[in-house]
């Protein structure tokens, strides 16, 4: 016994003392406490701390919150949680955040926050994220900046389930800051965690038009080895995010098989709107076939919609205008049934939307330099709503010497109601102008989503020859006759390519 404790003392005499633990301060910052890695070694709160996180939890009211910042066990952790339900009841009650802000005690808790930004738990920091900008404080401000940059520094040590809400959070907002580009390659190295289908199905709709490694890393995860497992739910969601995204599987011919053998028969259990989407997404990706045509063609179908002035009623429409002008332009073999003539073009709220919408500097720069590009107003037919679902910018009619002529003097199979009624001369050319908003672009490159490139296949196989104008090249252009210049070009070039296909058919007949 005594030998025993002789060699207990000995070991706690002879054994080297413990580090001394670190004053909190900027230190934490190149390295955060174990407890931010993860909600299984977070620190127990007391019973002051438990209380204000139960009062903080059960606030009705901005006054309750903003109480809290006097509260003697406010600690950084309570004080996000404290500012997310403020975000949360400012959006529920809509409340003026401009009072919020600039309340004395809203400023306390933001410095509680700021001071010791290290020590706020996981999910209160991600919520602080999404609350700063729903108060009203700037994204390049200070408060917002800190929290970005504490994300930033435990992005490695995030559970992968808080870096996809993350994901999905930050793809909402745009492309702008670092943030989200992590985020993406934190994805793109840890895709082989992700587990479930509604995970991976999420994904791609959400960030997958962002990372095109990420998506194909996503498509090998599911939608083929796994197909067994996706409901028909979710391969309709897969179906429509590689529509958005203008995406084609690498195993391009293997995927759509097994997409029409999964649909094959259970089209019954798909709701109007859902029913439509499928069948515009396959048009997209130029895989409709004339069953899914007729299907959401046919006059009983658009019974469905009929009398429903619900936006998801007024998207539906639209997508089968588009749908209509897949099976007239790209589906030679297709019979019918068509939508009737005067559902084509004829949308009276979509055209009142149009004049009410504001318009874009790509669009009113374009409106300005169009009268000096190809002529006046007699020359050119501006904001042109097509029977094919397209809007068109702007366009003309240039003659075989590429002179415009006066557009309303011809024929229009394109119009719901034609103006003129002469048919285009001999050598003639129909030229539509459209322009090319940031949106329709996937945000890392530069090729059009899936529902610029429908429009331009389907105006081109309308005849049209396209002028077509991104936003990242003529709003460069800061003076008019840049801009004039530019799209004489446009169209020049436009007009040079449908001569040099001309040539090469003939040159092969």
């Amino acid at each position: 016994m005594a030998a025993h404790l002789v060699r207990r003392c000995c070991r706690r005499l002879l054994l080297p003392p413990a580090p001394p633990v670190p004053p909190p301060g900027p230190a934490l910052r190149t390295c955060p406490p174990r407890w931010a890695e993860g909600p299984q070694a977070r620190p127990r709160e007391d019973g002051a701390e438990q209380q204000l996180r139960e009062l903080i939890q059960g606030a009705s009211n901005p006054q309750e919150l903003l109480q809290v910042s006097r509260g003697p066990a406010l600690s950084s952790n309570l004080a996000a949680l404290a500012i997310s339900r403020l975000a949360r009841l400012a959006c529920e009650q809509r409340l003026d955040t401009e009072s919020i802000r600039g309340d004395p005690r809203f400023q306390r808790l933001l410095s509680t926050v700021d001071a010791q930004i290290s020590q706020v738990w996981n999910a209160p920091l991600l919520q602080l994220l999404r609350s700063l900008p729903a108060l009203g404080l700037a994204r390049g401000g200070r408060p917002a900046r800190s929290v970005e940059q504490e994300v930033l520094w435990r992005l490695r040590r995030l559970p992968l389930r808080q870096l996809v809400h993350l994901a999905e959070h930050l793809a909402g907002q745009g492309p702008d800051g670092l943030l989200l580009p992590e985020v993406l390659r934190k994805l793109e190295l840890r895709w082989t965690e992700l587990e479930g289908t509604r995970t991976v199905v999420t994904l791609m709709a959400k960030v997958g038009h962002l990372s095109p490694t990420l998506m194909e890393r996503l498509e090998d995860k599911y939608s083929l080895d796994n197909a067994q497992k996706l409901s028909i739910t979710q391969l309709c969601g897969i179906l429509v995010s590689f529509a958005r995204l203008n995406f084609q599987p690498s195993s391009s011919e293997e995927f759509f098989s097994m997409v029409h053998e999964q649909l094959q028969g259970q089209e019954q259990q798909l709701d109007t709107h859902l029913l439509t989407d499928v069948v515009w997404s396959l048009c997209v990706l130029q895989q409709a076939r004339p069953p899914h045509l007729r299907q959401v063609l046919s006059p009983e179908f658009q019974a469905r919609l009929r009398g429903d002035t619900s936006p998801r009623a007024q998207s539906s429409w639209l997508k089968l205008l588009h749908i209509n002008a897949t099976a007239r332009l790209e589906a030679p073999g297709y019979q019918g049934p068509f939508l009737p003539p005067e559902v084509l073009g004829g949308d009276g709220d979509r055209d009142k939307d149009k004049e009410r919408e504001k318009a874009t500097p790509l669009q009113r720069g374009l409106r300005e330099a169009l009268p000096g590009a190809l002529g006046g107003p007699d020359l050119i037919r501006h904001n042109v709503s097509t029977v094919y679902g397209w809007d068109i910018d702007a366009e003309a009619v240039l003659d075989s010497d590429n002179k415009p002529l006066p557009v309303r003097d011809f024929t229009a199979p394109h119009l719901p109601c034609s103006e003129g009624t002469k048919p285009l001369p001999p050598g003639a050319r129909r030229v539509a102008v459209l322009r090319w908003e940031f949106p329709q672009f996937s945000s890392r490159g530069r090729e059009l989503l899936g529902r610029g490139s429908m429009a331009r296949r389907h105006l081109r196989a309308a005849g049209f020859l396209l002028a077509e104008v991104p936003h990242y090249e003529f709003l460069e252009l800061k003076l008019e006759r840049q801009r004039v210049a530019y799209l004489k070009d446009k169209v020049a070039k436009a007009l040079a390519s449908d001569t040099a296909g001309d040539m090469a058919t003939d040159t092969a007949t």
